[in-house]
């Protein structure tokens, strides 16, 4: 039976190919690498972040995005820990545009795409441009340095040389190509022929693969600029289906003997790949224990893993100076097939090395350059004397089993940081199932996908820790999650990944640190209404002096329970009252409806009463604030300017506009002057129109000489800025 490399197991094990040279040397031709593709047009940076403008005469569904979805998005590998995410692009004029960042240093890829009315989805890129990543003619690339990549930076000064080889294939018949990077000072007419490392590609991948996304031309100048590589000659190639052995040997390594002045010698052959293409340098390596000295295994597997003998194994370790397996985080398709590679090829007394489970991504470039750089930087380097695990890297001790289909709890978070999700049946004719959540690096809104497995949706995220909040899409639809039965009021579900330093303040504080949150129910001026209200702790109904209390609004379109079901504003209040930051209080969330530009007469008529007939409350204005977010800020701004003396302390959060500002020439603007104590205010710097207005609010309050804090965070117009804002305003109450 013949394996995937088209080599005979366990009887071809013996043989060596008896074909003769497949190579007609007047198709042996060096041609200059591709050019470096041109930036897209449509990606532009202003400060931290990364602009996306697309005309909107160029998208196929001639529509923006929005928040179902719908019209023009960006994917790409923007998403936690390098995960696959989607963007919509907002309507901004003519064009349809999307901030991201911060963006961590790294290559991204991604591509635009437009939803049609039917839900099918179609990718498009701009007509101007030249395909970037040729086996995804409509991905875009985009590379953002700092320190921590430097390694797979362009080189100042020193790099080696990249071209295309051709050559006759002895298994298509057909001209192929691969692409051969040469070091530093490389001629042909070198004494000592060199070391030659042949890289094979996976499934679904081209030889090009290699340097539009795994930057290799970078990865190997650099290692070669630093001396951390020795000198050497780099091929990348796909050695194809039908019979990789034969194209490597017969069509591949022949061509390149002729054209470059490389090395025959085992100890001066290397070969590594890529799943499949790992697989193919595995079971080459296996089937001629005599033609390579150095294999690497990057998210690998064996097509057969009883094939390995415990002769076999002594052949392998007698020829073989380096072997040695990587692989990516549970996320990887191969994480088993590694583990069970491994296993068989100890099992029969094969030394291998292991590179640890990659903690943070699965099987993708951000995986495997990494293993490039290791694996290069150790091929034909006897001398060196670390052979295990790379730093922060995971043993693997045993395969992984993924939840059942039904026997979760979504989401379920395991002892790494991965969270999956998964559906119930109801969505099993769906046709498309989203996570939309605050996935993106500064608390903007990505849509995660999910894949149908059998009448369900299901997806892994990760590793991931903190607070976010999501709910799902299904066909642009929004729905809360029907397990989660504890928030209820608003569509949107909470997830908190404990282990992490993200949010630290939005963790449940532990239960003899835990406040208690009630929801009182009235009828007020918006008919039937209900608030929420934390009480510290310690809370104590008879205790002397009144508590101080705030009144925290939410905003335009949200309800009481957003500030606690999506602000994590009791997880705050818990946390910072037990590191002893805030004074103790009460805090009232109350809710309205409407867009009302006066809440006064609700609040003094209808909530304070009743607040004051249930809590041993203060009446002392300088004993109370008011703060909100959103239309809740711009309220609270008209409280302060309208009612002036009744609160001490005010708090505004992305207030979206103010209607006056305070007049030191009337009663009530004096009132205000003399009875506020402070303002803080907070937004994030996407959002231009609440930037605007606390600009103006800190003018209009500096000049009458009030305090003033402002603060101006990376962050949309969002619960990721407000919860700031609130962990920021409180430690200045009373």
């Amino acid at each position: 039976m013949k394996n995937e490399t088209g080599v005979r197991w366990p009887r071809g094990l013996r043989a060596r190919a008896a074909t003769g040279l497949v190579l007609a040397a007047s198709l042996v031709a060096l041609t200059a690498a591709p050019a470096s593709a041109a930036p897209d047009p449509w990606e532009s940076q202003s400060g931290i972040y990364h602009r996306f403008t697309v005309p909107k005469s160029t998208v196929p569904s001639n529509a923006c995005g929005n928040s179902t979805g719908a019209g023009a998005e960006i994917e790409g590998n923007f998403g936690p820990s390098n995960t696959w995410a989607r963007m919509g692009l907002d309507a901004s004029g003519s064009n349809c545009s999307a901030n991201i960042g911060p963006l961590q240093p790294g290559l991204y890829y991604y591509q635009y795409v437009a939803t049609m009315a039917d839900r099918s989805r179609v990718a498009f890129r701009n007509p101007d441009t030249p395909v970037e990543v040729t086996s995804h003619p409509d991905w875009n690339t985009l590379f953002i340095p700092g320190p921590e990549v430097a390694w797979m930076d362009d080189v100042a000064a020193g790099g080696g040389s990249v071209a295309e080889l051709t050559y006759q294939s002895p298994v298509t018949q057909s001209e192929q190509s691969v692409a051969v990077w040469t070091p530093p000072g490389y001629t042909t007419k070198t004494a000592k022929a060199l070391p030659v490392l042949y890289l094979l590609s996976d499934q679904g991948q081209s030889f090009r693969e290699w340097l539009e996304l795994g930057r290799a031309r970078q990865i190997l100048d650099n290692l070669a600029v630093n001396d951390d590589l020795t000198s050497m000659v780099v091929v990348m190639a796909d050695a194809g289906d039908a019979n990789p052995g034969k194209e490597l040997l017969d069509g591949i390594a022949p061509a390149v003997k002729s054209a470059y002045n490389v090395s025959s010698k085992v100890k001066e052959t290397a070969i590594a790949g890529i799943g499949r293409g790992a697989a193919q340098a595995l079971e080459l390596a296996a089937a001629k224990p005599g033609v390579f000295g150095s294999v690497g295994s990057l998210s690998g597997y064996l097509s057969d893993s009883t094939a390995v003998t415990a002769d076999l194994a002594r052949k392998i370790n007698a020829k073989t100076d380096l072997l040695r397996f990587y692989v990516g985080n549970t996320l990887d398709p191969n994480y088993n097939g590694t583990y069970e590679a491994m296993t068989a090829l100890q099992q029969a007394g094969v030394r291998l090395e292991f590179d640890g489970v990659h903690p943070e991504t699965g099987g993708v470039w951000d995986t495997w350059r990494e293993n490039l750089r290791d694996f290069a930087s150790r091929a034909f380097q006897p001398s060196v004397k670390d052979h295990g695990l790379s730093e922060g890297h995971r043993p693997l001790t045993e395969p992984y089993t993924a939840p059942e289909a039904g026997s979760i709890t979504t989401p379920n978070i395991d002892e790494n940081g991965m969270v999956t999700f998964e559906t119930g049946t109801q969505w099993a004719d769906a046709e498309d199932v989203v996570l939309w959540g605050d996935w993106a690096p500064n608390g903007q809104w990505f849509r995660i996908p999910l894949t149908k497995e059998g009448d369900r949706w299901r997806t892994t995220i990760g590793p991931i820790d903190g607070y976010y909040y999501w709910r799902y899409e299904v066909n642009g639809v929004a729905f809360h999650d029907p397990q989660d039965t504890k928030n209820v009021v608003n569509v949107e579900s909470q997830l908190f990944v404990p282990g992490g330093v993200r949010t630290p303040l939005l963790a449940d504080a532990p239960a003899d640190e835990s406040g208690q949150l009630a929801t009182l129910s009235y009828n007020g001026a918006f008919g039937a209404s209900k608030l929420k209200v934390w009480t510290p702790v310690d809370y104590d109904p008879n205790r002397a002096e009144p508590y101080p209390v705030l009144y925290l609004y939410h905003g335009f379109g949200q309800n009481y329970a957003a500030w606690t079901e999506i602000g994590r504003a009791s997880q705050i209040l818990d946390n910072l009252y037990a590191q002893g930051k805030i004074k103790p209080m009460v805090v009232v969330m109350p809710g309205y409806s409407g867009a009302p530009f006066d809440i006064w007469n609700e609040l003094s008529g209808n909530v304070m009463p009743l607040v004051k007939s249930q809590y041993n409350v203060s009446e002392d204005p300088a004993q109370r604030a008011m703060a909100g977010l959103s239309w809740g800020g711009f309220l609270t701004h008209g409280t302060l300017v309208n009612h002036p003396g009744q609160f001490g302390y005010f708090g505004m959060f992305s207030p979206p506009f103010t209607a006056a500002t305070l007049d030191p020439s009337t009663p009530g603007g004096q009132t205000a002057i003399a009875t506020t104590k402070s303002v803080t205010l907070f937004a994030g710097d996407v959002d231009t129109g609440a930037v605007n207005a606390i600009n103006g609010i800190e003018s209009s309050m500096s000049a009458n000489g009030i305090p003033v804090a402002k603060t101006v965070v990376p962050g949309p117009h969002g619960f990721d800025v407000w919860w700031q804002g609130l962990i920021d305003f409180l430690p200045r109450l009373f």
